[in-house]
């Protein structure tokens, strides 16, 4: 499959976007997030398109998108007022501390790459692999050493791409009790020299 790359999500694809941001991220998101048409809405005006590469098709289709995080925010962010927006104050209460839990810093050393995602159509036809070559191109040209991303233990497919990629496992959190929140066991670190 013919695929190009975008820098920035298109705001004609931010719909499809949440959609396959959210068939990726549901199963761990989904406890927290859910139901999926209130998650689809929160991230259909959340999503920053200014912090992801994307793959898209010669006919305009999204194929994938590579998130990053930077010190102005993430690919999949959002605050306290678009929770509240979606979810009202009880529902944005619970649901910002929950999502607390899983918070990564920025660091000045590593880009940190903020969700990876490919459609199921174009999936094994080298979309992850031209993602993350351009996720790897962006943290060049802002200037990182190394790019860090986090694989959950349930995404062994994913694992092995990041290794075929270069990437270098390093720490690996145990998620305890929040495992049953977030349907995952642990988290490890993998981390890309440039």
């Amino acid at each position: 499959m013919t695929a190009r790359i975008h820098h920035g999500l298109p705001d004609t694809l931010r719909d499809a976007a949440a959609v396959l941001y959210w068939e990726a991220f549901g199963a761990k998101l989904g406890r927290v997030m859910g139901p999926t048409p209130k998650a689809l809405a929160f991230l259909a005006q959340t999503l920053r398109s200014n912090h992801a590469v994307v793959a898209i098709s010669p006919a305009g289709e999204l194929l994938g998108i590579a998130g990053f995080k930077s010190y102005h925010g993430s690919f999949a962010g959002g605050d306290w007022a678009d929770l509240r927006a979606v979810y009202g104050v009880p529902g944005a209460a619970w649901r910002a501390a929950a999502l607390s839990l899983l918070e990564r810093d920025v660091e000045n050393e590593r880009f940190l790459m903020d969700g990876i995602c490919v459609s199921a159509q174009a999936r094994g036809q080298g979309v992850g692999t031209l993602l993350l070559n351009a996720i790897c191109a962006e943290a060049r040209a802002r200037h990182y050493r190394a790019v860090r991303l986090d694989v959950i233990d349930t995404n062994p497919r994913a694992r092995a791409l990041y290794a075929r990629m270069g990437f270098v496992e390093g720490k690996t959190d145990r998620m305890g009790v929040l495992r049953h929140i977030f349907g995952f066991e642990a988290a490890t670190t993998m981390i890309k020299t440039l």
